[in-house]
């Protein structure tokens, strides 16, 4: 077997690569996950919205694509005019009555010229007195046609030709009229029988009736026999249906297509094309079949479309066939825009048509709607999300990922110097490995790194056994100092908080301090408190899904007291973090009830004073931000830091998310470099 072959280049920025995958989809909908708290709604808003991969290429949402609709929609009606279904029939009737009017003539003229001549026998001469006659009394025919449309091919359907050539036209003529009033009612079947010959009409007929009979039959409580009829008329459906519901309802749509191609005409149009259909289809009742049909299919399928009409605003004349072709489309498009109105969920969006889709509307639309459709798929198969109980969650590892989006997106929003130009040597002797090494020095602890220390010797001595060690060989093991630190966050899920617009960012830089501390400082401990009318703890896999509280009441009082039972269990340095923009507006009774006042009661500021108190003797720093501070927020924190002695932050939801993660990295490096001291 012949093995395959590869060729590889240097990587310069102009290839094509890392396509969008989960983590990308995880990240453009990250947002609105931490808002909604609900992975499907993000997902909904994401596929409605659009997004744009990893290559820079846009994947058009559901808005854009229905805009596309409309945009081709508008240009059919502002291109065409209805008024023309009729003209080319018309042109081409009364040219080929001109061209038999000169057959006419040429006969008469023949005729003459046999009656003047004096050698003529007299058998030439009635001939030519006949010829004469024939071409008054046909003449008289077509100057006696009616004017309209169908008393017209009436008329020369029971007419005989002098013109063996005209002849074969309005032979040719009306075998393609019955192929467009065909094509008209029933678009791709009749594109499935081109060329229909009356037998072909008439197994039409046939089929129509039994399928009639079918409906009839299902309407009774019957079970029409679909394997039967399909093995029968398959051929007229070139989609193979695998249903009678399936077939009944491609059927309905088309016949409303049609249905709206009447409704659009004028009355006088109407009354044409039914006159029209009647002199070419009556002697095969497929009009009788065709209507009957239609009308059952109105009543299984009332909402197919069969009172829309469409306003036509152009000036290039449609044929028939071409209004059959656009009608069609027209159809096709209402579908459309009305199934992605309809589309619930990403998933939904794999039954559409995409071959139909990028006929009307072009590739991008089609690839946009196929990658749209994978979306939750490349989710659930990457371990981000999962089903349960008909509900879409994040799993652990998503809630990782989501995280870590979160910190990536703070991390991305600070400049190269947001972080301090004061670093400090962190590394000597401790619990976590660094992996860096160096030689040893006396009085260094004797940390032995084997595999650099045995490299130095076979590099200074050349290899060979025994492997002799010196002095100078030894590589010691660096290792990080690590101070535990205790955290609780305290977030505020008031009603003031989305009102304002701060829900989000608080939410955000929540989840992305939970994100540096798990992955950087894992043996930290970071505890969520949330707090409205009252408080509780929450675990870290509830962050996403939290919102906020209905129940109007800012309870600093309860936050604080849970916050500091929670790290009354913890060691090292411990601090409260509190997110809020607003001062305390409820607290708890001896009783355990909360009680609302606005403005705030005295009690109730007293009651959270005294609790940060109790926090301040418990060694427990609190550290506010304040979001959209007013007077009364401010003058509390100032109290509060007093008492306390924490900080204080003023900042907006902008900027919240650059404050708290610059202040705790800078309060991790703090305690570092006391340590070292």
């Amino acid at each position: 077997m012949v093995g395959s072959r590869f060729r590889y280049s240097r990587w310069d920025g102009t290839q094509k690569g890392f396509e969008l995958d989960a983590f990308d989809v995880l990240g453009e909908m990250a947002d609105d996950l931490l808002y909604h708290g609900d992975p499907m709604a993000a997902l909904r808003r994401l596929m409605q919205e659009g997004f744009t991969d990893a290559n820079g290429e846009r994947v058009q949402g559901l808005r854009e694509m229905m805009e596309r609709i409309r945009e081709e929609r508008e240009a059919r009606l502002e291109n065409s005019d209805l008024g023309g279904v009729y003209s080319e029939i018309n042109e081409e009737l009364l040219d080929l009555i001109n061209q038999e009017r000169q057959a006419l003539s040429d006969r008469n003229a023949l005729a003459d010229m046999e009656l003047g001549d004096p050698d003529a026998s007299d058998e030439s001469k009635r001939n030519a007195e006949l010829a004469a006659e024939t071409k008054q009394n046909k003449g008289l025919q077509l100057d006696l046609m009616p004017d309209d449309l169908a008393g017209k091919v009436k008329g020369l359907q029971n007419y005989e030709f002098e013109s063996n050539e005209a002849q074969q036209r309005f032979d040719d003529l009306i075998d393609k009229l019955r192929q467009e009033m065909v094509n008209k009612q029933f678009s791709e079947m009749a594109g499935a029988m081109e060329n229909m010959s009356p037998e072909d009409l008439a197994r039409m007929k046939d089929m129509m009736a039994e399928l009639n009979q079918m409906l009839e039959q299902k309407a009774a409580g019957e079970e029409p026999d679909f394997d039967g009829f399909m093995e029968k008329y398959g051929d007229f459906f070139p989609e193979n249906p695998q249903s009678l519901e399936e077939l009944l309802e491609a059927m309905a749509m088309r016949m409303a297509a049609a249905q709206a191609m009447l409704n659009s005409m004028t009355p006088e149009q109407r009354q044409q094309l039914q006159e029209l259909s009647n002199a070419l289809m009556e002697d095969m009742d497929l009009n009788f079949e065709a209507s009957r049909l239609s009308q059952n299919l109105q009543g299984m399928f009332p909402d197919a479309g069969w009172q829309q009409s469409y306003d036509f605003s152009g000036y290039d004349p449609l044929g028939l066939a071409g209004a059959s072709e656009t009608f069609a489309e027209l159809s096709q498009l209402d579908q459309m825009e009305q199934f992605l109105q309809n589309a619930s969920n990403p998933a939904s969006l794999a039954d559409i048509d995409l071959d139909r889709v990028r006929d009307l509307l072009g590739d991008q639309e089609a690839a946009s709607l196929e990658r749209a459709a994978e979306l939750a798929k490349m989710l659930e198969d990457q371990g981000l999300v999962q089903n349960t109980e008909g509900r879409m969650e994040l799993t652990p590892q998503g809630l990782r990922r989501l995280g870590q989006v979160a910190l990536n997106d703070l991390f991305s929003k600070l400049g190269k110097d947001a972080l301090g130009q004061h670093d400090i040597d962190t590394r000597g002797l401790g619990h976590e490995r660094s992996y860096d090494t160096r030689p040893y020095a006396y009085g260094d602890p004797f940390n032995l790194h084997i595999e650099k220390t045995i490299g130095n010797a076979l590099r200074r001595s050349g290899g060979g056994i025994p492997i002799q060690l010196k002095p100078e060989d030894f590589e010691i093991e660096l290792t990080e100092q690590q101070v535990r630190s205790s955290t609780v966050i305290m977030l505020d899920l008031s009603m003031s908080m989305p009102m304002r617009g701060n829900f989000l960012p608080a939410k955000k830089v929540t989840l992305a301090l939970h994100s540096l501390i798990s992955s950087q400082f894992p043996r930290d401990y970071l505890g969520l408190v949330s707090f409205a009318d009252t408080a509780r703890e929450l675990k870290p896999q509830m962050l996403p899904e939290v919102s906020w509280d209905y129940i109007y009441g800012t309870n600093m009082h309860h936050g604080f007291m849970l916050a500091r039972q929670m790290l009354a269990k913890q060691t090292g340095t411990k601090q409260i973090i509190m997110i809020t923009d607003g001062e305390p507006t409820a607290h708890l009774t001896a009783d355990g009830y909360s009680v609302f006042n606005y403005p705030p009661t005295q009690e109730c500021v007293d009651k959270t004073m005294a609790e940060a108190l109790r926090c301040t003797k418990a060694g427990i720093t609190i550290n506010t931000f304040m979001l959209d501070a007013d007077a009364g927020l401010r003058y509390f924190v100032e109290r509060l830091t007093e008492i306390n002695g924490g900080r204080a932050f003023f900042t907006s939801p902008d900027t919240l998310g650059e404050y708290l993660l610059v202040d705790f990295i800078e309060h991790k490096r703090t305690l570092l470099g006391r340590r070292s001291a």
